[in-house]
C-alpha cells in the first residue's frame, strides 16, 4: 500500500531531514511512529501525502509515485485515497461542524450519512450545526479527526491526533481510529509522543537519522 524508497529530504544542503529512507507498509498494517522532535516524523507524513516533494527517492501509494504526479492527480489522489489528521486542524470557519465533516464525500460524489455518525463517534453529536469558532481546541481535533475518516480512507495520516484531548477522550479517539483502519481494511501511520497513543498500534517505530526501526514500548 505504501512504499518509501531511498526518500530524503534537505531543509539546508547540509542538513538532511530524512536521509534515504526505506520502508514498506502492506495494507492492514498500523504503525506508530516516535523519534526526538526535529527528527523528521511531521516532514515524513507531509512526503507521504504529497504537501512536500522530496529531495531524491520516491513515495509511492498503491505503486503511484505521488511526487510524480502533477498538481491535479496529486489532489484526486489524496482526495479519494488519504484520510489526513494535521495538528492544525485545518477547518474551514465559514463551514459548520457537518459541513465540514461532510467534505471529503461531497468531493468524492459519496452519499453523506456517516456525517451524523461521526459526529457521535467523537461525541460532538448535538452539534452538527455550530461553527468552528464555537468550539474548544479539544472539539477543534474531534471534528478534524472525523473528517480525516468519514470517506473511509485506505491511508490514515495522524499527526499527534490527541494532543488537545483529555486522557478519557483520547482513549475513545484512538480506539476509533484503530476501528476505522482495521474494519476497512486501510492502512494507518500514527505519529506521537505518547506511548499510550503509541501502544494502541500494531507495532512502533523509532525515527532516527538511521531510518525507522522496530522498537517495544512500555506505556507508562
Amino acid at each position: 500500500m505504501l512504499e518509501l524508497r531511498d526518500v530524503s529530504k534537505y531543509y539546508l544542503e547540509e542538513h538532511p531531514v530524512l536521509s534515504n529512507l526505506t520502508y514498506t507498509l502492506n495494507r492492514g498494517e498500523y504503525v506508530a511512529i516516535m523519534g526526538e522532535s526535529g527528527v523528521g516524523k511531521s516532514t515524513l507524513l507531509n512526503l507521504i501525502a504529497g504537501l512536500d516533494a522530496p529531495d531524491s527517492g520516491e513515495v509511492l501509494i498503491d505503486g503511484v509515485a505521488i511526487s510524480k504526479l502533477d498538481d491535479q492527480a496529486a489532489t484526486l489522489l489524496r482526495r479519494k485515497m488519504l484520510g489526513f489528521i494535521f495538528q492544525a486542524f485545518h477547518l474551514l470557519p465559514h463551514l459548520t461542524l457537518g459541513q465540514n465533516i461532510a467534505l471529503p464525500l461531497m468531493l468524492n460524489g459519496l452519499p453523506l450519512h456517516r456525517v451524523k455518525q461521526l459526529l457521535c463517534e467523537v461525541g460532538l453529536e448535538n452539534r452538527e450545526n455550530h461553527f468552528p469558532h464555537q468550539l474548544s481546541g479539544g472539539e477543534f481535533q474531534r471534528v478534524a479527526i472525523a473528517r480525516a475518516l468519514v470517506h473511509r480512507p485506505k491511508l490514515v495520516l495522524a499527526d499527534e491526533p490527541t494532543g488537545n484531548l483529555d486522557p478519557d477522550t483520547a482513549y475513545e479517539i484512538l480506539q476509533l481510529i484503530r476501528a476505522e483502519i482495521k474494519n476497512n481494511g486501510a492502512t494507518g501511520i500514527l505519529v506521537t509522543h505518547s506511548r499510550v497513543a503509541a501502544a494502541t498500534a500494531d507495532a512502533v517505530l523509532m525515527l532516527t537519522k538511521h531510518g525507522l526501526q522496530p522498537t517495544v514500548i512500555h506505556p507508562t
